[in-house]
């Protein structure tokens, strides 16, 4: 028993998986139809779009059933199906559920599911509804294993980042069909036009490389993050995976090892 089932493909749950499969699992990921995902160049669900994706040497490849599944797995590639619910879990009978689904609130995941099962960020008690906890806010315990209990609650204000909060956060100004004017790894400066929304165009509120944009043609609400602005001005950071989402992975990988010991799996 060596597969991992992670529910979510955004760029957290891709740094999750990108480090189990470099530690020897198997590992499928759950997403939805219409991932939502902003930095979509490290982000797994993109083979939801694209059939396929790589991300620092990883391939995932869209699969459309159970059996392509297992054929994506032979081919030392990660699985990414569409199963909003998590149905398929049944059938394939992990080892572990990973929920990195980062909605702020559990979605159905629960410890019936698998022997290991563990929760990214709020919305989870570790020996309630899963078995462990991995906190996911920035600072002095991003990716800390919680063994009894719950993760900081979320504030709603993004982490610091070169002293710049939500000034960084690309939202929607308006609901409706996004229309992208900028690529991720572009540079920006302050009021560039970056994309439209509805009938409003959402400018850069601070200078640096867009590190995240939502996918062109996506309906949002008003209010939604769609972007990332990296004040730090590099490059490559919006191409590799983040050192908040190796932390988180750490943390998860840290988690299973503990759990397989403890219970002699």
């Amino acid at each position: 028993m060596n597969t991992i089932v992670i529910r979510g493909g955004g760029d957290l749950a891709t740094g999750i998986a990108y480090r189990l499969f470099k530690s020897g699992y198997k590992v499928i990921i759950l997403d939805i139809d219409r991932p939502l995902a902003i930095r979509r160049t490290v982000a797994f669900s993109e083979a939801v779009y694209n059939g396929e994706i790589t991300v620092e040497g990883v391939k995932a490849i869209l699969g459309r059933d159970i059996e392509d599944i297992y054929e994506i797995l032979n081919r030392n590639c990660i699985p990414v199906y569409i199963d909003e619910k998590g149905d398929i879990i049944k059938e394939i009978r992990p080892l572990a559920v990973v929920d990195a689904i980062i909605a702020k609130k559990n979605l159905g995941t629960n410890r019936a599911m698998a022997p290991i099962t563990i929760g990214v960020g709020p919305g989870f008690e570790a020996g309630v509804d899963v078995d462990l906890v991995v906190e996911s806010k920035r600072g002095h315990y991003l990716g800390k294993v919680i063994y009894k209990g719950k993760a900081i609650e979320n504030t709603g204000i993004p982490g610091e980042t070169m002293g710049y909060r939500e000034e960084r956060i690309v939202r929607a100004l308006d609901s409706g069909m996004v229309e992208t004017f900028c690529n991720i790894g572009d540079t920006v400066e302050v009021g560039d036009i970056i994309c439209k929304v509805g009938n409003v165009h959402v400018k850069a509120q601070i200078p640096g490389i867009l590190r995240g944009m939502i996918k062109e043609g996506l309906k949002v609400p008003k209010g939604l993050k769609i972007g990332d602005i990296d004040p730090r001005g590099i490059r490559d950071y919006a191409f590799t995976i983040s050192d908040k989402a190796m932390a988180i992975a750490g943390g998860v990988l840290e988690g299973i090892q503990y759990l397989k010991m403890e219970r002699g799996i």
